[in-house]
């Protein structure tokens, strides 16, 4: 069983999203979440958009 990182449910059993993070050339598995529901609440409870930007130059 995959559980979803944020409400422990099997990501298996749902429309499920996974992360990976690329570090050269190779993915590896971070996380999973049973859809992108539970992505976003825990984005937004983690706070990890706080302070987080795309590149912007404003010249």
């Amino acid at each position: 069983m995959a559980a979803c990182m944020y409400c422990e449910s099997d990501v298996l059993r749902h429309d499920p999203v996974f992360v990976d993070e690329l570090d050269g050339d190779e993915r590896t598995e971070v996380g999973a979440f049973c859809n992108f529901a539970c992505l976003s609440a825990y984005i937004d409870e983690e706070g990890l958009t706080t302070g987080a930007s795309c590149e912007w130059d404003p010249v």
